[in-house]
């Protein structure tokens, strides 16, 4: 194959690992965190005491994969660069979730208007039930409208929602 095509052809598994992992993203944290791994995760849905929080221990996880797959395969393969996109998006996590809409960098920014604003919205509407149940918006790099999520979150609880998180 040739340099050029081998290229494109790493390229394209490098994003489609990225677009794959919100899919594998979302049913990890709805399916995963919010069920049996709720032990874990609870942790990011109450104030947090210090710089770490158990539910970084997903974060380790899912690194630990990417490390194992980019260091198995570092003389060349297809997972090579599997393990490439899954970091790529551990980055995009880290800058979207922990750092916008989590503010755990030491410096803060607020988006005001545009998609960043929507993913902030829409992970503030996840947070605004108590528990691991009746929760929405569950990807992390992919928002749903607000409107749409305030919808069903009015469907599913009747207005039942912390006041703080709800009324952003």
């Amino acid at each position: 194959m040739s340099t050029s095509l081998a290229f494109l052809v790493n390229a394209l598994i490098v994003i489609a690992t990225v677009a794959a992992m919100e899919g594998v993203a979302w049913a990890a944290h709805k399916y995963v965190m919010h069920g049996f791994g709720w032990g874990w995760h609870k942790s990011h849905h109450e104030p947090r005491e210090g710089v770490f929080e158990r539910n970084d221990l997903y974060a380790l996880l899912f690194a630990g994969i990417a490390i194992a797959l980019i260091y198995a395969f570092r003389n060349g393969g297809a997972l090579l660069w599997v393990g490439v996109g899954m970091t790529v998006y551990g980055f995009l996590y880290f800058f979207v979730h922990d750092g916008i809409t989590h503010q755990r960098w030491p410096f803060r920014y607020v988006p005001r208007n545009g998609y960043l604003k929507r993913l902030v919205q829409a992970h503030r509407l996840h947070h605004a039930v108590d528990g691991k149940e009746g929760c929405v918006s569950f990807g992390f790099i992919y928002a749903p409208p607000p409107a749409d999520l305030k919808a069903k979150l009015k469907k599913l609880h009747g207005g039942s929602l912390k006041q703080n998180e709800a009324a952003e």
